[in-house]
């Protein structure tokens, strides 16, 4: 992730980072769906494995993972994914999105094992708190894969805290709640932001709400990277009649590429 930022800065330019629910509508067109946002100019990609129990997701996300689990998606699902997804050409960084009782339930060491072994650059765990993130925090520097820290408006003293030894990239929440499209956002979140930014020297993303050109614009005069999560799910939700009608199927993959292109403004 380090070079993918880095490269990009050279350039001028801001890090596009979708997240998607892996499995929705099912896993092979997920990998099909991973590799129409790379072509649209997507330059990191959040995997979401899909969780009964969410804390961080709004509603648009929570019904990606019900359709998600009805396939029976899991941790192991999501790796296979991405390496279908590098077997297939896809060369920009992996970032999995999971909470903390999946990681469990797999066994700590067998996690980093197998996000080693397909290539995964880093992971965001939502309800694993600074406090208590001590071991995951280790392991992840031993296996070179960045547990990437969440920054949300509340956080003020905390923040410190949170930035110590933090890896990759450091995930600003624009606005406090679940995710969901938004129309407008907090009127201190640029302050909010270049307080993060005046912390730390890596690079500084924002999320949640963000849905249009107009507020991945606005986002990337000041950020290193915008996350654009719900509203990639939404558009992947309703191409579902044609994402499933293999005589179709084309042209819902073409309808994500083409929004993720105007996200990205490549049109």
């Amino acid at each position: 992730m380090d070079v993918t930022f880095a490269t990009l800065k050279e350039k001028g330019e801001t890090a596009l980072i979708p997240f998607l629910t892996v499995g929705d509508p099912d896993p092979q067109t997920t990998v099909d769906v991973i590799m129409e946002l790379e072509a649209a100019g997507a330059n990191i990609l959040e995997l979401g494995v899909p969780y009964s129990d969410p804390l961080a997701d709004g509603p648009v996300i929570q019904r990606a993972s019900q359709r998600a689990l009805t396939h029976r998606v899991t941790i192991d699902t999501c790796l296979h994914v991405a390496k279908q997804a590098r077997e297939r050409g896809s060369q920009m960084p992996f970032v999995l999105f999971t909470y903390y009782n999946p990681i469990l339930q797999y066994g700590l060491d067998r996690f980093f094992e197998e996000l080693q072994r397909n290539d995964i650059s880093g992971m965001i765990i939502p309800d694993l708190p600074i406090e208590e993130s001590e071991e995951m925090r280790a392991r992840s520097r031993a296996a070179g894969v960045s547990l990437v820290p969440l920054v949300a408006p509340t956080s003020h003293e905390r923040i410190a805290s949170i930035l110590n030894g933090a890896q990759g990239f450091v995930y600003c929440v624009s606005s406090l709640g679940v995710t969901g499209e938004r129309t407008s956002f907090h009127s201190n979140v640029e302050q909010f932001i270049k307080s993060v930014q005046a912390s730390t020297d890596l690079p500084v993303a924002v999320g949640f709400g963000i849905s249009s050109h107009e507020q991945v614009k606005q986002f990337s005069a000041f950020c290193d990277g915008v996350v654009v999560g719900s509203a990639i799910v939404r558009q992947i939700e309703s191409q579902i009649p044609l994402l499933t009608d293999p005589a179709r199927k084309a042209d819902g993959l073409q309808q994500i590429h083409q929004f993720v292109a105007d996200l990205k403004g490549t049109r």
